[in-house]
């Protein structure tokens, strides 16, 4: 895989890209605090990026099956740079619309683009090293976030908020560059491959029985939606905790002790695996993130602020991996296509409904009476989760024997 160029050149546009990307992001924040006051209107300005991907991810799916792979991240990069174009514009005319218009055009980009770039790795590493080039995928990932944000809250501090956005267009520049010196074999691909392609076309409709003959998936599933509640809600909170410290530089301190911590979490799960249970390791963790979260009523505090965020990344680390091994082992693989779709779109639509909550919640009540919130009810719905786990009789430990597809639907 090593000896592979195409690797190489994922690789380092995603840590190219990733910086371009967590800069943004932090811009994005700092310029949301300065011009809306309100919580809940910051909440459906980021929203409105949200529901443009979910109405376009449908589309985005069918495109990237019947085009090529290479063509639609050119020109989803091609988006991403123009995108940028327009959050410079409001940077200097102080439009918070020329902001709505980079949040939505750079939200379409990314429907397009990841989902092309995870079609896109099967096709230029062999099956064997998918495994392996996926976890390094998200790793570098995840190092370039830490980078990106802790880049960003030292140019906050000594440069101008608009030197971000033109780090993210050179960045982006630089990715576009990357994605040209890609090879991609689009005929590549066993018979069995395609029919699996056509038979995810029937939808996400067909995930349902699949979940109901497997409850383990199932379960695992609505579990993700613990986490989520924080992971929907970071960046607001993130938002308000600066304004609490008025601190500009927090932001990327909090970001990058919350990567530091889940790449930790991330590699110390597979030991941790070795002494604990699969369903030890989900219910501990998912408490952890209830723990994270109630430890933000300190928010006024540096040092609980940034271990609060620690515990969440390490929380994150561990859990997540260990779910996504159970997606991954126990649902028939006929329907991996589809469930991954399904869980995506999901997942976009928790957010939308997290992220508008949250607005509401730190507008009425405050940041302390909010965290104290969503720990409640993150640690009622692990109570409940696991009674129910109980009283089911399912079993997280050894991954069920596929069914034949016949006997499912």
């Amino acid at each position: 895989m090593w000896n592979n160029r195409n690797v190489w050149i994922i690789l380092s546009g995603e840590m190219i890209a990733g910086l371009g990307l967590w800069t943004g992001i932090i811009g994005n924040l700092e310029f949301l605090q300065a011009k809306i006051p309100s919580d809940f209107v910051k909440a459906i300005i980021l929203s409105i990026g949200l529901l443009a991907g979910i109405i376009a991810g449908p589309t985005a799916g069918r495109i990237i099956d019947q085009s090529r792979k290479k063509t639609v991240l050119l020109i989803a990069g091609i988006g991403r740079m123009i995108s940028v174009v327009f959050m410079l514009l409001a940077i200097a005319t102080g439009s918070v619309w020329w902001m709505v218009a980079f949040i939505v055009s750079i939200q379409l980009a990314a429907t397009f683009y990841f989902p092309a770039l995870q079609a896109a790795i099967p096709l230029v590493v062999k099956d064997k090293d998918l495994l392996a080039m996926n976890g390094l995928h998200m790793n570098v990932a995840t190092i370039a976030r830490v980078a990106g944000t802790a880049l960003a809250g030292v140019m906050l501090v000594y440069w101008s908020l608009a030197s971000l956005y033109w780090v993210s267009l050179l960045a982006y520049g630089l990715l576009l560059g990357f994605t040209l010196m890609l090879k991609i074999d689009e005929g590549k691909g066993s018979d069995e491959g395609k029919s699996a392609k056509q038979r995810e076309n029937s939808g996400f409709m067909d995930v349902f029985p699949v979940l109901k003959a497997f409850p383990t998936v199932g379960m695992t599933l609505v579990m993700t939606l613990i986490p989520l509640l924080f992971i929907g809600s970071f960046n607001l909170i993130v938002i308000n905790i600066s304004e609490i410290q008025n601190s500009s530089s927090i932001k990327g301190l909090i970001y990058t002790f919350e990567g530091i911590a889940f790449m930790i979490g991330s590699f110390a799960v597979k030991y941790i695996a070795q002494k604990w249970k699969t369903t030890v390791i989900l219910f501990f963790f998912a408490t952890m993130v209830a723990v994270a979260e109630f430890m933000l009523f300190f928010a006024s505090s540096v040092v609980m602020t940034l271990s609060a965020f620690a515990v969440l990344g390490f929380a994150l680390g561990c859990f997540f991996p260990t779910a996504m091994v159970i997606f991954q082992k126990q649902m028939p693989k006929a329907y991996h296509g589809r469930f991954f779709s399904f869980r995506n779109m999901l997942e976009r639509v928790m957010f939308q409904v997290v992220l508008v909550s949250t607005g509401a919640f730190l507008d009425i009540v405050g940041l302390q009476t909010m965290v104290i919130l969503f720990g409640m009810i993150s640690l009622t719905l692990t109570v409940l989760f696991y009674v129910l786990m109980k009283k089911k009789n399912i079993t997280f430990e050894q991954p069920q024997i596929e069914k034949p597809a016949a006997e499912i639907v």
